[in-house]
């Protein structure tokens, strides 16, 4: 096997592989160029960013700085949306659903490395896949960590870190980020904290 064929299929692997640091160039060189475009040049910056994307659904829409290793491994649905300073370590695939809502400062991470000091100075890395399903809102400043799926109808609160895998329908929060609650009709209401739950926007 190749390095990036182990990359993929998550066995250890060297990232140092030649063809693998041709790759990683290619999407930092892209987006380089896309980061210094006016903030109105959204046509153009989309069409760069298919360059770049593995696979993408109707309407998406990134919010820059962004940042990913290969962007080839990153798959989103429809209607998605990044806010400001996304990075996504795609060494394993990332698969976002439909209607994702990403706030700033997020990080997925699928790049992972060995326990043992002895490995990690070997230089071998691993990684493994990142699942979020469809109608998922995750808040500021969350990380994801490598192997997580998240389930569909799914808010994530602001700083959350996920270890573990996260149920549909719920909202999860905190460190290490745990199940609140489930999503429910009441939810349906807008409304702004500090306000009643029956406040109108």
């Amino acid at each position: 096997m190749t390095e990036k064929e182990k990359m993929i299929a998550g066995a250890p692997y060297r990232a140092d592989a030649p063809e693998l640091v041709r790759e990683r160039d290619f999407a930092k060189d892209l987006l380089f160029d896309l980061q210094k475009l006016r903030p109105s040049q959204v046509a153009k910056r989309v069409e760069g960013l298919k360059k770049l994307i593995g696979k993408y659904g109707h309407s998406f829409y990134f919010e820059f700085p962004f940042y990913c290793d290969y962007g080839y491994n990153i798959e989103i649905g429809d209607q998605f949306y990044a806010n400001h300073n996304l990075i996504i370590l795609d060494c394993a695939k990332v698969v976002i659903g439909h209607r994702a809502y990403i706030g700033p400062n997020v990080a997925i991470y699928t790049a992972g490395h060995p326990i043992h000091y002895e490995r990690r100075n070997e230089g071998l890395e691993f990684a493994l896949p990142i699942h979020i399903g469809d109608n998922v809102w995750i808040g500021g400043n969350v990380v994801i960590n490598p192997g997580i799926r998240i389930g569909d109808n799914v808010v994530i609160g602001a700083g959350s870190i996920v270890t573990k895998d996260i149920p549909d329908n719920c909202v999860a929060v905190g460190n290490p980020c745990r199940v609140q609650r489930e999503v429910n009709e009441a939810d349906k209401k807008m409304y702004r904290p500090g306000y009643p739950a029956n406040f109108n926007v």
